[in-house]
């Protein structure tokens, strides 16, 4: 194994680390909520959810933040350049496969790895060794089994 030394980023990746641990002891600290982000969308979707008092209203705010974090992004520095190689239709299977894992797992990485794991929980470490070792068998196949 070789490392691109241009593309091998440390002090970003340990400030995207940082935040994303702000957030999440944020989300706890101020709400009582934990942040796995299939659970907040998946709320959102769910019918009445729009009916409970104030339980729409966060997870609005939260949705909205990811989504224009790009945006704010982009006034400070260049947004990197974005390609996804690979079969349009294989990229959409693999995306409903996740999506139907979560929901499987009660849970996303960032529930279960981030958040479960700094209250260790039994059940989030499960998951997230589950999470990881489907993963390494996903690269796997695709590398080496695969043409």
């Amino acid at each position: 194994m070789t490392i691109v030394w241009n593309e091998f980023t440390p002090l970003p990746s340990l400030a995207g680390g940082v935040l994303i641990g702000l957030s999440a002891a944020a989300m706890v600290v101020l709400l009582g909520r934990v942040t796995g982000i299939s659970g907040i969308i998946g709320a959102l979707l769910q019918r009445g959810s729009w009916q409970q008092p104030g339980g729409w209203t966060w997870r609005l705010a939260f949705l909205l933040g990811l989504l224009a974090a790009p945006w704010l992004w982009q006034l400070a520095a260049p947004l990197p350049a974005i390609s996804i190689p690979g079969n349009p239709l294989l990229i959409g299977a693999a995306g409903l496969l996740v999506g139907f894992g979560t929901r499987l797992g009660s849970g996303c990485t960032s529930g279960h790895g981030v958040c479960g794991l700094s209250r260790l929980s039994p059940r989030s470490l499960a998951a997230t060794l589950t999470f990881m070792a489907s993963g390494a068998l996903t690269v796997f196949v695709i590398r080496h089994v695969l043409p």
